[in-house]
């Protein structure tokens, strides 16, 4: 990466910010509208690796792909750009997507010489390991977009996950939920619950409650986390489909 840009450092607030609705960042106009940086903030430092996942699927170096990423985003909120989305396509999804095909492009207009990122603060993005992530993805005739959409996608879903591992932490039951959570995966079949309810000293009844109730909850959190990149709460349902498809490689 370009040494000339400085330091990665958090954005002052981020941690306190209770939501991070992008129906927050879109009705809110005014750039001074409380809560609305934070919002965006949050959400990009959630969802940054699409973007990396995508340049890199266009042709980008690892490291110029790192650069890429943090100018992008940099750029995302510097130049307050959200006032552009359209509200009635309102996803957060859509609108990263279309904003940063449109920032390579204006990219590739700009002098070669000019160096990235001189004098703006970067978002803390976990750029270390993205190429180790990257090396991973599917066959190589999948479309920057296609990629971004499933990655999207897995992002959101791996969220809900650690979201949910935490909260039975909180419980003390971490280790029933690292135990039963394959079940939200396909990775642990009905025929494994008599074995592995003997193995956590439970009756098969309690163990088919639990799992019950692990699902209930993932699908509870699901909807929260989708609620959260949509402007409008009834898209959510078709969000959700949508994203299922992607995982699946079907969109």
């Amino acid at each position: 990466m370009t040494s000339s840009a400085p330091p990665p450092v958090p954005l002052s607030g981020e941690r306190k910010f209770a939501s991070t609705r992008w129906s927050i960042v879109v009705a809110a106009g005014a750039p001074d509208a409380p809560d609305r940086h934070a919002a965006l903030a949050t959400l990009c430092q959630t969802y940054w690796y699409p973007v990396y996942a995508f340049i890199r699927r266009r042709g980008a170096s690892a490291a110029d792909a790192q650069d890429l990423t943090q100018e992008f985003f940099a750029v995302l909120l510097e130049k307050d750009y959200v006032r552009l989305a359209d509200r009635e396509r309102g996803r957060f999804r859509t609108f990263l997507l279309t904003a940063v095909t449109r920032f390579l492009t204006k990219q590739r207009e700009r002098d070669n010489a000019a160096k990235r990122g001189g004098g703006r603060t970067m978002l803390s993005l976990d750029l270390a390991h993205s190429e180790e992530r990257y090396r991973l993805e599917p066959v190589e005739h999948w479309t920057p977009e296609r990629l971004f959409e499933r990655r999207w996608a897995l992002t959101l879903l791996d969220r809900v996950v650690a979201q949910l591992g935490e909260r039975y932490a909180k419980q003390g039951k971490q280790e029933l939920f690292e135990r039963i959570k394959g079940v939200l995966t396909g990775a642990l079949s009905a025929d494994e619950n008599a074995e592995l309810a003997s193995q956590l000293g439970l009756s098969e009844g309690t163990l088919k409650v639990a799992v019950h109730r692990l699902r209930r909850r993932y699908r509870d959190l699901l909807k929260q986390e989708i609620a959260e990149t949509v402007a409008d709460p009834g898209e959510t349902a078709d969000e959700l489909d949508y994203l299922l498809a992607a995982v699946r490689g079907g969109t």
